[in-house]
């Protein structure tokens, strides 16, 4: 769906985004404004979830105007939105206000990552219906200052968002690090739990909180990059048993800082850590690492395992009291235009 735009706007297109999981966490920006990181971070993108999102730039528009799931958006979303775009039209030239029709097929603002997908695709839509030409590296580096973590969804498979460290965020970008069919085995169950409740505080708040006040956030900032190398290396051997202790090493380091933040940031709830719990069981009667947990700012929790064991570890999760359903997801594709 795309139609050429001249300067004054008319243009419109349709992209779709998937959210990812990060197996490393970014948590904590050194530039807002650029939206820098602290650190690197590691991601899977996955399949089966999408965001699809439709920008009409229109001159005879007064003001951007946000749809999500057919009902119209307002407040801090509807204005993350409209400053989106405006960074669009500084960069393309268009003056027009555009209307955003977007929709998720998986639930927003619980820890799924529908900020990753969801700016993905507006960056994408965008890009096309004012005229840009955009490398996937270019607009991952665009899609990063609607959402940090949108950066990497513009790729799939597993992915590296390098923190970098010039102050123009000239080398903060995304890249691929294995595609989608590197590794056919590898499965994401998500455990969806009841009731979990929407987050109170936006993440881009939350984790400027944790900068300030976790004595714990910057000891995790020198462990990082060597965890970052071994999951590296365990991903591009397929090595699950190096792999899965330090998805959840990463985890347990990430709720670490949450926990210690000043008021304490704790996103999960009884049955999610019923499930982390579980995961830990799971492997102690295996004596093997069979799964890995993770889990972003949110209630619901990743399991990631093999698919010869997937069957096995869905029926104990979705089991334990207060998970609603679990899906069993692979690796995802790259954002692409519809």
């Amino acid at each position: 769906m795309w139609r050429a735009v001249g300067r004054h706007g008319g243009g419109r297109a349709t992209f779709e985004a998937a959210p990812n999981i990060a197996l490393v966490k970014y948590w904590g920006m050194r530039d807002p404004e650029r939206v820098l990181p602290y650190n690197s971070s590691l991601s899977l993108t996955l399949d089966r979830m999408r965001t699809r999102t439709t920008v009409r730039f229109d001159p005879e528009r007064e003001a951007d105007e946000l749809m999500l799931n057919g009902t119209r958006i307002e407040g801090p979303a509807a204005h993350d939105a409209s400053r989106f775009l405006d960074r669009v039209r500084e960069r393309s030239g268009v003056t027009s206000y555009a209307q955003i029709r977007t929709s998720n097929n998986f639930p927003t603002a619980s820890g799924l990552a529908s900020s990753a997908s969801g700016f993905a695709a507006l960056a994408g839509a965008a890009a096309i219906a004012s005229g840009l030409h955009l490398s996937p590296r270019t607009l991952s580096q665009l899609a990063r200052l609607g959402s940090g973590s949108a950066s990497r969804s513009i790729f799939g498979g597993f992915v590296e968002w390098r923190a970098g460290t010039r102050p123009d965020g000239r080398d903060c970008y995304a890249r691929p690090l294995a595609g989608p069919r590197h590794w056919p085995s590898f499965r994401d169950v998500v455990v969806l739990i009841d009731r979990a409740p929407t987050k109170k505080v936006r993440s881009a708040e939350a984790m400027q909180s944790t900068v300030r006040t976790s004595p714990y956030y910057f000891e995790r900032q020198r462990e990082i990059p060597g965890r970052i190398a071994r999951i590296r290396r365990a991903i591009a051997r397929r090595d699950a048993r190096t792999l899965f202790p330090l998805i959840m090493e990463e985890c347990d380091s990430f709720r670490r800082v949450c926990e210690t933040t000043v008021p304490s940031l704790d996103y999960l709830t009884a049955s999610s850590r019923a499930v982390l719990a579980e995961v830990r069981a799971i492997n102690d009667a295996a004596r093997r690492p069979v799964a890995a947990y993770t889990h972003d700012a949110g209630a619901h929790v990743h399991v990631f395992t093999l698919a010869v064991e997937a069957d096995g570890v869905r029926r104990r999760l979705g089991r334990l009291p207060g998970v609603r359903r679990t899906l069993e997801l692979s690796a995802g594709p790259a954002a692409h235009p519809i």
